[in-house]
């Protein structure tokens, strides 16, 4: 582990965080954390049961005179992102993360800190163990698999969860109460190729475009960052077309809902164009760092020797492939024109991977709109269709419509400028959360998000603000006391 954070305010809710931590829980290897929440309900001797497909819910009996507050469902997703720096040595799936405390923010060396949704989680613990404050029937819901997917929520059946008011604590911003989020789908396209051996006269080469931020593809779509992915196929057009150099693998990013901040190509070089290709990528290196220079100011797109003996892939398959890459969409489609500053419609080309005789690419669509949604996903798979790829599309997952007559938004506002003396900001996010499929499968159920300032999720640059973790830990005990009655 890294520094201890016990010292910081509100101890009980790091401390959870700290054992959170210490658990290895990447997205479907979560048991260690949902072990860990079960023995906290059973130390506090609470009910609790657990679906089929391993989500769990922590029921605790309201405290004495407030019985007849209408029910409250604490909700957050126990899995985390595993991304980590190409040059830190750590496996997620034994490795604690190293978080530790730097000046008012708690970060994590070289990996994603899972402070999403691990703050949330862990606030949820320190209310179900906590002897001195003020709620009605309360219940925690901790679900799995949320960041593939949101297959936990997925996965919940009616009747599992029995509350009136479900608080999500998987928001990222101080200040804002959330109340609408995007939908999202996925489209994966497989490009399968004949290997050949190395042609004559050429040499192996590896390309590598580094150094880039990524972060979230829907919280931080819209902030221009360098996709690693386009990138390299700008460069391979290139390549292919003016050099006659060939395709061997290619591989970037790691997740469906992260924009790449890496990739990795190996590619064969005629023999005596292998200057000039230097030259060239040294050249397009300084191109894409002066555009991207604001943003992106550790971007670095460099040419090394290679030892790798793969086979290359045939020619028309590789041109189909880079022009799929280069020509498909990445990025903001449509802002809204009813939220301001809201990105309505986006896409992330998010992951490319080469195995055996195939390459596999993945993109998300996201919406707040089903519409746009539908819409948007069928414009990326068309443009890999036309590249004879074999295109498949996952169900997706629903928006959550905002309400701006939510009644647990009217108690949260009031008790935010009660405790504030200024409004909240009311949003919607352009990303997943969980909010949209549980209303599905809960139609009655009064929603709000709200959480902390975390910045970087998704990201090795992941870090949450302590300062405002104690004013989110104050304003959920503040909404728990306050809750109207039934």
């Amino acid at each position: 582990m890294g520094d201890k954070l016990g010292h910081l305010k509100p101890a009980s809710l790091w401390n959870h965080f700290e054992e959170i931590c210490k658990r290895p829980h990447p997205s479907r290897k979560e048991q260690l954390v949902a072990e860990y929440v079960i023995s906290v309900a059973k130390k506090n001797k609470l009910k609790y049961k657990v679906d089929s497909f391993g989500n769990i819910v922590v029921s605790k009996p309201a405290t004495k005179g407030k019985e007849n507050l209408k029910a409250v469902v604490l909700q957050g997703h126990l899995d985390m992102v595993a991304e980590k720096n190409s040059d830190v040595k750590h496996n997620f799936d034994k490795d604690p993360i190293q978080a530790y405390a730097d000046g008012d923010w708690v970060k994590a060396k070289g990996t994603t800190l899972g402070s999403d949704n691990g703050i949330g989680g862990a606030a949820a613990l320190a209310v179900l163990e906590a002897k001195n404050i003020e709620h009605g029937p309360l219940e925690a819901l901790f679900t799995l698999d949320e960041e593939t997917g949101l297959f936990g929520a997925q996965a919940l059946k009616p009747g599992f969860i029995n509350a009136d008011i479900l608080l999500n604590l998987d928001s990222e911003e101080d200040g804002a109460l959330y109340i609408g989020c995007a939908g999202g789908q996925s489209t994966i396209a497989k490009f399968t190729f004949n290997p050949s051996d190395a042609a004559a006269n050429t040499v192996a080469k590896e390309i590598k475009v580094t150094g880039l931020l990524g972060g979230h593809s829907g919280l931080n779509i819209q902030d221009g960052r360098g996709n690693a992915i386009k990138i390299m196929a700008r460069l391979l057009y290139s390549l292919i077309n003016n050099f006659g150099v060939r395709l061997v693998t290619v591989n970037g990013g790691s997740k469906h809902n992260a924009i790449p901040r890496e990739c990795f190509t190996v590619v064969r070089v005629p023999k005596n164009k292998v200057a000039v290709v230097a030259a060239f990528v040294e050249s397009y290196n300084d191109t894409v760092k002066s555009e991207l220079a604001s943003v992106e100011p550790n971007l670095q797109v460099v040419v090394a020797d290679s030892r790798s003996k793969a086979k290359m892939m045939d020619k028309t398959t590789a041109a189909n492939l880079v022009n799929a890459l280069y020509g498909v969409a990445h990025g903001v489609i449509k802002m809204s024109a009813d939220i301001k500053g809201l990105v309505e419609t986006s896409t992330n080309l998010a992951v490319i991977e080469t195995k055996g005789k195939n390459v596999v690419v993945t993109t998300s669509q996201r919406s707040s709109v089903e519409s746009e949604k539908t819409d948007i996903s069928a414009q990326v798979g068309l443009i890999f269709k036309m590249a004879k790829a074999d295109v498949k599309q996952s169900d997706g997952y629903p928006g959550w419509k905002p309400d701006i007559h939510s009644p647990v938004l009217t108690t949260m506002t009031n008790v935010y400028k009660k405790a504030y003396k200024k409004k909240p900001e009311i949003k919607a996010i352009h990303a997943g959360l969980e909010c949209g499929i549980i209303k599905e499968r809960y139609p009655d159920m009064d929603m709000i998000s709200f959480g902390p300032t975390i910045e970087g999720a998704h990201s090795p640059d992941e870090k949450v603000q302590i300062s405002t973790v104690q004013k989110f830990w104050d304003l959920l005990l503040l909404t728990l006391k306050n809750i109207p009655a039934k």
